[in-house]
């Protein structure tokens, strides 16, 4: 049984062929492969973890060649299905001026949003060790009841159970919409990731050891919060411990997929540690440091290239980058 397994949306990303631009100013764009869940899956994998991707693409050129691309990065893809009524979902991304991306996506509905808890092998998923999942795939019916069974079988297992409140305001019907259905997606939850404007969105506060305390309080099973914070590093919060660690230093030439490869390496980290979800609160603030300096450096490094799992690095890459960064 793989170490991690992720559910939910894979797709392609068409990546502007410049960066600082908008989406109406870029010349064109270059295919790559995409979708916050499977991109974590690939991170996992590529530094050293037994990874699988659990999700509905089209049965279309697209679909089989996200599934080629998960076998080459070593991510189980035997539970991936292909759907002949709907296509592959597209999102179009450009990289501002500012860092920020620009976003514009191609489901209605998309094969991922038709994945059914029917579909589901839950002794698959039950033999996992941690479980990722993405509020994206909680919009709406078919996948949301999907998400939500598979966590619960995964939970039921003793996995540790991993969310991602991916906030993208336009494939909600509204803010509130949105809001709702990003802290559903908290219950049952023991890792929470999520960005300083995710943060604030939930919780509506912008103080980061206040919107994580709220954070569990709204949800009493969540044991750690990882904030990312792009150039700022990311900030930590458990129910004994918090603190900062900066980032690294680094010319950021496509932010897509960062936040993923940083939980990626979290969860490699953890696993790697031999940590369970009963252990997740017992975590001392030097340990909560060293695994948050590793994913740093992996969101780091994913923000060197374009694209998202055509980023993501190994873990000789890493170490390499660490060792010349550190000493």
């Amino acid at each position: 049984m793989p170490d991690v397994v992720s559910l939910g949306e894979a797709l392609i990303d068409f990546i502007a062929l410049e960066s600082g631009v908008s989406l109406i100013e870029a010349s064109g764009f270059r295919k790559a492969p995409g979708g916050a869940p499977a991109n974590v899956a690939a991170g996992a994998s590529k530094l050293g973890s037994t990874t699988a991707f659990i999700g509905k693409v089209g049965d279309d050129p697209f679909g089989r060649f996200l599934e080629q691309v998960f076998r080459e990065n070593g991510v189980d893809t035997s539970r991936m299905l292909f759907d002949s009524a709907a296509r592959t979902g597209l999102a179009f991304i450009s990289l501002t001026a500012e860092h920020v991306p620009d976003f514009l996506f191609y489901r209605n509905p998309s094969a991922d949003m038709l994945l059914s808890a029917s579909e589901l092998d839950r002794e698959f998923i039950a033999g996992a060790k941690a479980f990722h999942y993405g509020s994206i795939s909680l919009i709406s019916e078919p996948s949301k009841g999907a998400t939500e069974a598979a966590a619960e079988i995964a939970r039921d297992g003793g996995a540790i159970i991993s969310y991602d409140p991916n906030l993208r305001r336009s494939l909600w019907k509204d803010e509130k919409s949105a809001k709702e259905g990003m802290i559903s997606g908290l219950s049952g939850t023991d890792i929470v990731k999520l960005s300083e404007e995710e943060l604030a969105f939930i919780t509506g506060v912008s103080g980061l050891a206040e919107g994580a305390h709220m954070l569990m309080k709204l949800a009493p099973s969540v044991q750690l919060v990882l904030v990312t914070r792009g150039g700022d590093g990311a900030f930590f919060a458990s129910r004994r411990a918090s603190g900062h660690v900066p980032a690294f230093a680094v010319e950021p030439v496509d932010t897509t997929g960062a936040g993923d490869a940083f939980m990626g390496a979290a969860l490699n980290q953890i696993l790697r540690r031999g940590i369970n979800a009963a252990d997740l609160d017992k975590l001392k603030a030097a340990e909560l440091e060293e695994i948050c300096m590793f994913a740093n450096a992996a969101g780091a490094l994913a923000t060197t290239k374009r694209g998202a799992i055509t980023s993501l690095p190994t873990y000789q890459e890493l170490q390499s980058f660490l060792a010349k960064r550190i000493h």
